[in-house]
C-alpha cells in the first residue's frame, strides 16, 4: 500500500489555473463579507447583527476539517469540484433572493452556513490536486497564484456583487450573474491533471485510517506542530476587513457604498493579488512561517496607523488598500507554510486542518471587533486587532524556542 510519502506526484499546470479554479471559493465569501454585509446596515441590521452573517460563514469554515477527509477518500477532485461549484452557484443565488432585514436575518444566516459548507469543498478539491502536484521549489509561486484566486475572488464577489445589487432592479439578478461566473470557472479543469482520489487502493475503513495516519505523521514534526500553533493565533487574520465593509463603520470615515464597493471589492482584489505575489516571492527566500509572522506585524502596524491617522474618505481608501496589500502578503505566506508542513498525501484533509485552525481566530476575532466597533468606535476596533496580533507573534516566538529543543523530527 502507498504511504503519503510514496504517492507519486503528477505534473502540475501553470499556477494561473489554481487562480481561476479558486475564484468561486473566494467570491462566495466576498459576496457575504462585502455585498451582503454592507447592504445589511442600510436595511435596519446593526453592526453586531450584521457580523453574524460573516460569523456564520467563519463558523463553517472553522468546522470544515470535519468533512475534509471525504474529498480525499471518495470520488475524485474533479468530480467534487463540479458538484460543489454548481451547488455554490445555487447558494449565492439564494442569498441574493432573500429580502434583507431583521426579520429574515435568521434564515439568511442558515443559508450562508449551508452554502459555505458546500463551497468549502470547492477549495478542498483544488487543494487536493495542488498537494499532489507541487514541488518544494514551487511552493512560493503556487501559493501566490492560489491566494490571488482566493482574495481576488473575494474582491470580485464583494465588489461586483455589491455593484450589481445596487444597480440592477432586483437583488436576485446579482446572485444569478455570480452563479454563471462560478460555473464558467469549471472550464479550467481541462488544464488540470486527472488526479484520482487518495488512498484509492484501500477499503473505505483503510482509506480513513490512511488519511488520519498522514495527518498524525505531519503533526508529529516540528514544522507541522509550529504551523498548527501559528494558525491558531490571532496573527495576520485580516479580521478588521469585515467590519470595515459595513456601512456604519465606513461612514466613520465619510465613505459611502460606492467607495466601499470599489475599495473593499474591485480595488481590494487587485491590491491583495499584488500582495499575494510579493508574499509568494518573499516565501521563496524566507522560511514561510517566519514571513507570516513578519507580515502579521505589518498588518498590526497598518491597523494602528489607520486608527490614529486623520479621518476622511481619502484616508479610508488609502489605509484600506494598504491593509489589503498586507492581507495578500499574509494569506500567501499562510498557504506556503501550510504546503511546506503538510507534504502531499491527503491534501484536502491536511490543508483544511490548517485552514480550520486559522479560521477559528478569524471567526471569534471578527465578532469581537464588530462588538468593539459598535460600542467603542472603529479606531478602538483597529487597535484591538493590532495589539492581539502583536501578542500572537510573541506567543509564536516563545513556541518556536520551546519546540526547537524537543526531539520531534524536522
Amino acid at each position: 500500500m502507498n504511504t503519503a510519502e510514496e504517492t507519486p506526484r503528477a505534473r502540475g499546470p501553470h499556477p494561473v489555473v489554481w487562480l481561476i479554479l479558486y475564484l468561486p471559493f473566494g467570491a462566495l465569501g466576498g459576496f457575504v463579507t462585502v455585498a451582503l454585509t454592507n447592504e445589511a446596515n442600510r436595511h435596519g441590521i446593526s453592526i453586531s447583527d450584521a457580523a453574524l452573517l460573516i460569523g456564520s460563514q467563519m463558523l463553517m469554515s472553522w468546522l470544515k476539517w470535519i468533512w475534509a477527509p471525504i474529498v480525499d477518500i471518495t470520488l475524485t477532485p474533479r468530480i467534487w469540484y463540479l458538484i460543489s461549484t454548481a451547488v455554490s452557484a445555487v447558494g449565492v443565488f439564494a442569498m441574493s433572493a432573500i429580502p434583507l432585514g431583521p426579520s429574515t436575518l435568521g434564515v439568511l444566516v442558515i443559508v450562508i452556513a449551508v452554502a459555505t459548507l458546500v463551497n468549502s469543498i470547492v477549495g478542498m478539491a483544488v487543494e487536493a490536486v495542488i498537494a499532489r502536484t507541487t514541488e518544494a521549489a514551487d511552493i512560493g509561486r503556487v501559493s501566490a497564484w492560489f491566494q490571488a484566486g482566493n482574495l481576488g475572488g473575494t474582491g470580485l464577489g464583494g465588489g461586483l456583487g455589491l455593484f450589481l445589487m445596487q444597480k440592477l432592479r432586483a437583488p436576485w439578478m446579482s446572485g444569478a450573474i455570480m452563479g454563471v461566473l462560478f460555473m464558467a470557472c469549471c472550464l479550467a479543469l481541462f488544464f488540470t491533471p486527472n488526479v484520482g482520489r487518495h488512498h484509492s487502493d484501500r477499503t473505505p475503513l483503510g482509506a480513513v485510517k490512511g488519511v488520519f495516519g498522514d495527518l498524525f505523521r505531519m503533526i508529529k514534526t516540528k514544522g507541522g506542530l509550529l504551523a498548527a500553533i501559528l494558525c491558531a493565533l490571532p496573527v495576520g487574520t485580516g479580521a478588521a476587513q469585515g467590519p470595515l465593509t459595513q456601512d456604519a463603520v465606513a461612514g466613520y470615515w465619510s465613505a459611502g457604498p460606492d467607495e466601499v464597493a470599489w475599495v473593499q471589492g474591485v480595488l481590494s482584489g487587485v491590491i491583495t493579488t499584488i500582495g499575494c505575489f510579493v508574499g509568494g516571492y518573499a516565501c521563496q527566500r524566507l522560511r514561510p512561517r517566519t514571513a507570516y509572522a513578519v507580515f502579521g506585524l505589518f498588518l498590526a502596524a497598518v491597523a494602528t496607523g489607520m486608527a490614529y491617522a486623520p479621518h476622511g474618505v481619502v484616508a479610508y481608501i488609502a489605509w484600506s488598500l494598504v491593509y489589503c496589500f498586507g492581507l495578500g502578503l499574509a494569506y500567501s505566506a499562510f498557504t506556503a507554510f501550510a504546503l511546506e508542513a503538510m507534504g502531499h498525501g491527503s491534501g484536502a484533509t491536511k490543508y483544511n486542518i490548517f485552514a480550520s485552525l486559522s479560521n477559528f481566530p478569524l471567526w471569534w476575532l471578527g465578532l469581537v471587533l464588530a462588538r468593539v466597533a459598535d460600542k467603542l468606535g472603529p479606531p478602538k476596533m483597529l487597535l484591538t486587532e493590532a495589539w492581539l496580533g502583536v501578542v500572537g507573534v510573541l506567543v509564536f516566538a516563545a513556541a518556536v524556542s520551546f519546540v526547537k529543543d524537543t526531539r520531534l523530527p524536522d
